[in-house]
């Protein structure tokens, strides 16, 4: 195996102050560029979160938002509902009644033509029986008041007939 080199003292000095002013230069130059794109890239990922959580936060706050909304909407038509089904029913109800009240004064009016038309077929046919009379009664008489004999008699009956009463 062949000897190691070993380095000078001079090399080493050289290779020491080549590595400085190269460390120097890049953090002169290089370092604080890189450490600042760094910082900056760092400062925009966390603002960047920062945002993200924040419109996670509004996405859930416009969530509720419509959750409540949703909920007023339900209650509200619930509530028209109801109205609307309250309304109706009162509407069939006033129908009914008024149809009741009506068909109530049809029926007493029915009643009151149909016990004048009664009146006045009672009042016609009292009226035929009383003119059916009087011609039996003016046939009879005429007949019994041909003699002389029953003529007398007949004023005679009635003559007692009406001191009587």
């Amino acid at each position: 195996m062949p000897p190691l080199v070993t380095p000078e003292l001079g090399l080493i000095f050289w290779q020491l102050v080549i590595f400085l002013i190269v460390l120097f230069l890049l953090g002169k130059f290089a370092w604080k560029p890189i450490l600042m794109s760094l910082k900056q890239r760092e400062d925009s990922i966390e603002g960047a979160l920062r945002m993200a959580d924040q419109a996670k936060l509004e996405m859930q706050e416009l969530k509720a938002g419509n959750e409540k909304l949703l909920a007023e909407a339900r209650l509200e038509r619930d509530r028209i509902m109801k109205e609307a089904s309250a309304m109706a029913n009162q509407l069939i109800e006033q129908a009914k009644n008024k149809a009741n009240e009506e068909g109530g004064r049809m029926i007493v009016q029915a009643r009151e033509a149909i016990q004048n038309e009664k009146n006045a077929a009672l009042a016609e046919v009292k009226n035929t029986a009383a003119q059916l009379s009087i011609d039996i009664a003016e046939r009879i008489l005429r007949r019994e008041l041909t003699d002389t004999n029953s003529q007398k008699e007949l004023v005679n009956s009635y003559l007692k007939e009406v001191k009587l009463n």
